[in-house]
Order: structure tokens, then sequence, then C-alpha cells
């Protein structure tokens, strides 16, 4: 079975900043093959030992908020183990580990609270992106997941994935370019 060093090698190297936000089936189909039945040890409450330094906390953040998003792209699995991820990036924070984590690579300690629908959570991501890591562009990402939870209380993106009605107003917002609207509406404002 695969080890902490293999997620952070596959990913941080193997898939790199440039596949980091893209769709790309081969990459997912790599994920589910070498990382599916460690991400489900996670998911059943294993792995606790890779949280007990920065770079085991970063190899566990990835396999338990980034994988699953490939893996079960419109399935609510891909969510099952934002928890987890949320409480092991909050101990990253206590610890301070995110600061012994290079960048890009750093923003994998705070993306837990970017995908979660709670706004607090949302506040700690924006707060997180903007003072624990000097790159505006992720600010601004951050910026645009807060932006949508204000104005819906969650993430329109995931309805269909997790069994949800939309209403007239996440509907209207997804036809007229989603995320990406929000996205180029903070970077008319110059945020």
């Amino acid at each position: 079975m695969a080890d902490r060093d293999e997620v952070l090698e596959f990913w941080l190297h193997k898939v790199g900043p440039q596949g980091w936000y893209a769709v790309d089936p081969a990459v997912d189909a790599e994920i589910v093959a070498r990382f599916r039945a460690l991400w489900q040890r996670a998911a059943d409450g294993g792995l606790q030992d890779w949280l007990g330094d920065a770079r085991g906390a970063l190899a566990y953040l990835i396999l338990t908020d980034q994988f699953p998003r490939n893996m079960f792209r419109g399935d609510p699995r891909a969510f099952a183990t934002d928890p987890q991820a949320r409480a092991a990036a909050r101990k990253v924070l206590a610890a301070n580990w995110d600061q012994q984590i290079a960048t890009p690579e750093r923003q994998f300690c705070f993306l837990p609270f970017e995908h979660s629908e709670d706004p607090a959570d949302q506040a700690l991501a924006v707060d997180c992106f903007t003072t624990r890591m000097d790159n505006p562009e992720t600010a601004l990402h951050a910026r645009a997941h807060q932006q949508i939870i204000a104005r819906f209380g969650r993430f329109p993106f995931r309805n269909a994935a997790l069994g949800r009605h939309s209403t007239e107003a996440e509907d209207s917002f997804m036809r007229n370019g989603g995320y990406g609207a929000i996205v180029r509406e903070l970077q008319g404002e110059g945020a």
C-alpha cells in the first residue's frame, strides 16, 4: 500500500501545480488505482500517525481533501473526508507547521477551510491565504469561495452530487458563469 511519501511525490511532483486544478481523467484514474485504499483507511479513522509532523500532515491533507475530489467527481464521496481534513488543518495551524511547508504546497494546509460550507471556515481560509501565504492568486480564490457561501450558504456546484435541489438563484448563478464569474468580478474590483 502507498505511504505518505508516495502521496507527496505523486501530487507535488508528478501532477504538480499545473495539474492540481485540472480535470484529467488519467490522473483521476491513477489516484483511484494507487491511493483509494489508503484514502479509505483515512476515511475509517486511520493514518492518524501521519499527523505527527508537517510533512505527514501535508500528505494527510492531500489524501483527505484533494484526492477524493479527483476520485469521486460528481459523487458525495468527494466530500466524505472533509471533516477529517479540516481537523488536520486545524492541527497544522495550531502547530504552525504550514510555515515549514514551501509555497505553493502550503495552500493544501488551508484548502480544507476553503472547501467548507461554514462561513467561519471561509473567514479562516481568507485569513490564512492572506496572512500566511504570499500569493495574491490563492487569496483571490479564497475570497471567491467566501462570497459564494455568503450569497448562497452553500456551494451550488455541489448540489447535484449531494442530491440537493438548486434554488432559482443558484441555477441562475451556474448558468451565468458560476465560480468563474465571481473570480472575474473580484479581479475587476482589484481584489
